[in-house]
This record gives C-alpha cells, sequence and structure tokens, in this order.
C-alpha cells in the first residue's frame, strides 16, 4: 500500500473486521482531482452489492473550485468498485448468510498512483465490547507513559 488519502475511523470503532480486500474505483475526472487534493470523506459510506456488482454508497468526494459544473460530479453518489467475481461471491455468501456488514476502511493510492479501496467483512460490536477496547486503549497509553519516564 502506497500513500493513505483517507482512513474510516469509524468502522474500526463500531465493527469488528473479519477480513480485508482490495478494490478499485470506477471514478470520473473531477472525482479524481478532488480525491487527490484530498477532499474524500469515508465516515458515512458503506458497500453494498446490487446484482452482482459492488457499489460504495454515501463516500464524499468535494468539488474543486476550478471544476467546471458541466463536469462536476455529484458529491455523495454511488461508485462501482472492482472485483474479482470469487471476491464478489465471497462477500455476498458474509452477507446474506452470516449477516455480515461490508464496511470501507480507508482509500489509497497503491505502488502505480491507482487509486485503491480497502473494504472488510465485519461484523457490529455491542457496547460492551467497544467499552472494552476504550479500556484496553487507555491502559496501552498509560504503561506507554510509563515506560518513556524510564
Amino acid at each position: 500500500m502506497g500513500e493513505t488519502i483517507a482512513k474510516n475511523k469509524k468502522a474500526f470503532h463500531d465493527y469488528e473486521i473479519l477480513e480485508k480486500f482490495e478494490a478499485g474505483i470506477v471514478l470520473k475526472g473531477s472525482e479524481v482531482k478532488g480525491i487527490r487534493a484530498g477532499r474524500v470523506n469515508l465516515k458515512d459510506s458503506f458497500v453494498k452489492l446490487v446484482r452482482g456488482e459492488a457499489f460504495l454508497f454515501n463516500a464524499h468526494i468535494g468539488r474543486l473550485e476550478t471544476t467546471h459544473h458541466y463536469y462536476g460530479h455529484e458529491e455523495r453518489g454511488s461508485r462501482k468498485l472492482l472485483l474479482h467475481k470469487r471476491q464478489i461471491a465471497k462477500l455476498a455468501d458474509a452477507v446474506e448468510k452470516e449477516g455480515h456488514t461490508i464496511v470501507p476502511l480507508q482509500m489509497y493510492f497503491n505502488n502505480k498512483n491507482i487509486i485503491k479501496l480497502e473494504i472488510a467483512i465485519a461484523r457490529g460490536k455491542k457496547l460492551h465490547d467497544k467499552r472494552a477496547d476504550m479500556k484496553e486503549r487507555v491502559m496501552k497509553r498509560d504503561i506507554e507513559r510509563a515506560l518513556k519516564d524510564y
């Protein structure tokens, strides 16, 4: 993986990540320019399978002021994800049979400077799981602070 453009921190808080996949995205030119400018938010986005194809919904990609309105794009529109058939079958199986969710984790440039999206099969956390994770993070932070002094 190369340079990270945007991360979905909320996904790591709300979900237990089971398996990760790398997906390409079908984008317009104005969307690519907006992504390169860092105008991306994956906070409330999700992946849904429609007729055997994966789509990214509710991901915000902002427009640049220099983009002409004719060539502009819908900021929260759906965007098709490029995956292999086996990967789509695996995602569909996890969603249908096991009741899991597909969430985007991060958007990044790969080695060839192409925009990729990391998605994952995830299971929702319960409230007590979230609290346990927060306690664990606080304990790790305290241990690191104590070790830093020595």
